[in-house]
């Protein structure tokens, strides 16, 4: 009798040591290797532990945000979270150091130092958050003394936020970089002159294209009092306050439930994990923050909320429905998006077929396949060949993910839609789930996908395998020498 080979044919051709890193679900083992170092060469699309804590605390709107580094620091994640503000815009202003080459040898300091003056007597900000990166970090510049002698002279806040690039692979790190600058600077330092017992926080809502805007409104009519929100469309003042919550309401769990575990340690505030994207997690998220609260009025309230968000929704969303059952999706995104858009797809009728994020740990992965269907591919950090091959093998009829991925999707004939930090549109409770819907239904059911298609696969299959980095038979090249 022949044995079976124990080997596992690997999803796709890419690295050996790649290999582990994309899973098919199979039972509640199911997970890839994550949370490792990029192999050198396989350009790793991940952002640095600078990047991660700019974009948990780059959308508090009245503060300057001032770069101690070279200029491509500051420039490469200038707006990196595309938040909305509906007050001060001072947050989008890009301050830089600018480190150069005689600030490395003889230290910068003296410049930051200056550079905090000057933006406080242009701007008079909220506050003034000082990011370390990996150059101010290597000479060894101590943001932390020259921002309390800055404080001192100012009276503002300036508050050093040590988020050196090279820290971590993984930006997951930054995130809570950033989160340790406001629970250890910000948050408990303004008293509130009035509190209710339904004051909250939401936290780990970015108000990305306005998304904040959409929540609001759904918590206010239950009778709740939003104290802050950390960080989108948000005051330092505000966020200073915010230790006098009854409840802290967490929509990215990725990037922000640290925050809400700090909080609850330091000022025993309990927590919600929430998620206002797609009409069943609306409706569990608002009956879970009312039964939360325990009052009758306020589950009232609830009902006619879920009630006439839903009527209003299911005769708007049929001709989308319609046209967009059975189709598939792969999401290729942040971690807390990765597992959170699933269900949103599953009521319009869609499949998605493949999930997976640059910067995922272990319990990102965790969510995603107790999320997925059977069957569902996995994928840890795929570069952009990987990427490629994945979307040729799987055919997805939509691909969710950032700029980054977008000409590669469409360059494949598969139709794109950005839910990072670039898009135009809010997707947040029952309104928001309607423009999701339209947006979705734009990329996927255009006729421009009729026309190229398979011409277009062919083609791009043939100048890949041209230029295959991952082929075996690779030609030695030859020196001539004179």
């Amino acid at each position: 009798m022949e044995e079976k080979s124990s080997t596992i044919e690997p999803i796709i051709e890419t690295f050996k040591s790649r290999e582990k890193h994309m899973c098919v679900k199979r039972g509640a083992l199911s997970l890839p290797e994550c949370d490792t170092p990029g192999i050198p060469g396989t350009v790793t699309q991940r952002t640095c532990v600078f990047g991660g804590a700019r974009i948990v605390l780059m959308p508090i709107t009245d503060a300057l945000h001032l770069v101690h580094g070279p200029i491509g620091c500051a420039s490469c994640t200038w707006d990196i979270r595309g938040s909305k503000s509906s007050g001060s815009k001072l947050y989008k202003q890009g301050c830089s150091t600018d480190l150069k080459e005689k600030d490395i040898v003889f230290g910068g300091e003296r410049k930051l130092y200056d550079s905090i003056i000057e933006l406080h007597k242009l701007h008079d900000p909220g506050a003034i958050f000082v990011y370390a990166t990996c150059v101010s970090g290597v000479i060894g510049d101590d943001i932390k003394s020259v921002a309390k002698q800055a404080e001192k002279i100012t009276g503002c806040r300036v508050i050093p936020v040590q988020s050196e690039g090279f820290q971590d692979h993984n930006k997951t790190k930054g995130h809570w970089i950033g989160c340790d600058a406001l629970i250890d600077n910000v948050i408990g330092t303004s008293d509130i002159e009035k509190t209710s017992p339904y004051d909250i926080n939401i936290i780990g809502e970015f108000n990305v294209a306005g998304d904040l805007w959409g929540i609001e409104p759904l918590l206010e009519y239950l009778g709740l009092n939003i104290i802050s929100t950390i960080t989108g469309d948000s005051k330092i003042e505000d966020i200073a306050k915010a230790h006098h919550a009854k409840l802290d309401i967490v929509q990215c769990q990725k990037s922000s439930n640290y925050l809400a575990k700090k909080m609850k340690k330091k000022y025993g505030i309990p927590s919600l994990k929430v998620n206002f994207f797609g009409i069943q997690s609306t409706i569990t998220s608002i009956t879970e923050i009312v039964e939360f609260f325990d009052n009758e009025e306020m589950k009232e309230r609830a009902i006619d909320l879920i009630e006439n968000g839903v009527e209003t929704l299911d005769a708007e969303l049929k001709e989308y429905r319609d046209r967009l059952n059975g189709k598939t999706v792969a999401l290729y995104v942040g971690g807390n998006k990765a597992w959170s858009l699933v269900n949103a797809f599953e009521e319009l009728g869609m499949e998605v077929i493949m999930s997976g994020t640059k910067n995922g740990i272990k319990e990102d992965y965790e969510n995603i396949r107790d999320v997925v269907k059977e069957g569902t591919l996995i994928v840890d950090d795929a570069n952009s060949t990987e990427l490629m091959r994945l979307l040729k093998k799987y055919k997805p009829n939509l691909l969710i993910s950032g700029a980054k991925e977008k000409y590669i999707a469409l360059k494949l004939g598969v139709a794109f839609c950005d839910f990072n930090h670039d898009r135009i549109s809010a997707f947040a409770g029952f309104r928001g789930f309607l423009e999701f819907a339209k947006e979705v239904d734009a990329a996927v059911s255009t006729p421009v996908w009729n026309v190229v298609g398979d011409k277009l696969n062919d083609k791009i299959m043939k100048e890949s395998k041209n230029n295959n980095v991952f082929r075996k038979d690779k030609k030695k090249i030859k020196i001539r020498r004179r």
